[in-house]
């Protein structure tokens, strides 16, 4: 048994088996992460919807932020880490291409990748220049970073993958989900050779989840919004712990 990271698996096989349109409101883990903006049992909001895509959840998410910031505050401009952030859509959608070739000019993503330097370029980097004037929809990772996420049908080296960005604070993370089996365990399979090499646990393939996959899955989107992130923007704190009554040490 094991503590889940996400409830996204389970909630794909209930996609497989005809159900259309699936929210969770549900506790995650991940083990040693603690911080700032970090706990290793948090709270996630995650939805699927059947014959959709990474953009038809942008515009879910367009809708469901500024309308719980004017529940909560009486407005769709929230107060955060010294910025006034404008909430209404549309939120400004930036590649992660354009945000290498504007924050990180020595590098673009994939020598980034090639040099193992791209997540560390985009925390350092990146990350802290996105979304202090409105939230920024970082899009179209690197297909090795997407790996539930679809390949783009005009650019198979990126995947249909946004994530939220504001004031710097990573929100969600969304993708045009992947259905094709062969190649999710292909891409599964290549994440567990990269933590064998890395000295990282590695956790046995989900064969239920597979076996819904290969039983057909529609094309669907879905997205992973941390709840806590969330009130922490809403409500102007940059400590997660002042919003999560029980937080750990």
């Amino acid at each position: 048994w094991y503590l889940r990271t996400s409830p996204e698996l389970h909630m794909k096989q209930l996609l497989a088996a005809g159900y259309e349109r699936l929210f969770q409101l549900a506790p995650c883990f991940r083990q040693g992460e603690r911080g700032r903006q970090h706990l290793p049992e948090f709270t996630m909001l995650e939805w699927y919807r059947a014959h959709a895509d990474y953009r038809s959840i942008l515009a879910d998410t367009q809708d469901l932020v500024p309308t719980l910031a004017e529940t909560l505050n009486h407005s769709a401009r929230c107060q955060f880490r010294g910025a006034s952030v404008d909430l209404t859509p549309p939120w400004n959608w930036m590649s992660v291409d354009e945000a290498f070739a504007r924050f990180a000019p020595e590098h673009t993503a994939d020598s980034a990748l090639q040099t193992g330097q791209f997540d560390t370029i985009m925390v350092e980097c990146i990350e802290p220049n996105l979304g202090f004037d409105r939230p920024v929809v970082l899009a179209d990772y690197p297909a090795e970073r997407g790996a539930l996420a679809r390949r783009k049908a005009d650019n198979p080296n990126r995947a249909e993958r946004w994530e939220l960005y504001i004031a710097g604070l990573e929100l969600a993370n969304t993708y045009s989900e992947l259905t094709n089996a062969t190649e999710q365990r292909q891409r599964f399979q290549a994440a567990a050779d990269l933590r064998c090499r890395q000295a990282r646990d590695v956790y046995p393939m989900d064969e239920d989840f597979m076996a819904a996959l290969e039983a057909g899955m529609p094309p669907a989107g879905g997205i992973a919004l941390g709840v806590d992130r969330l009130l922490m923007v809403l409500t102007g704190t940059d400590l997660i712990d002042d919003v999560v009554p029980f937080a750990p040490p």
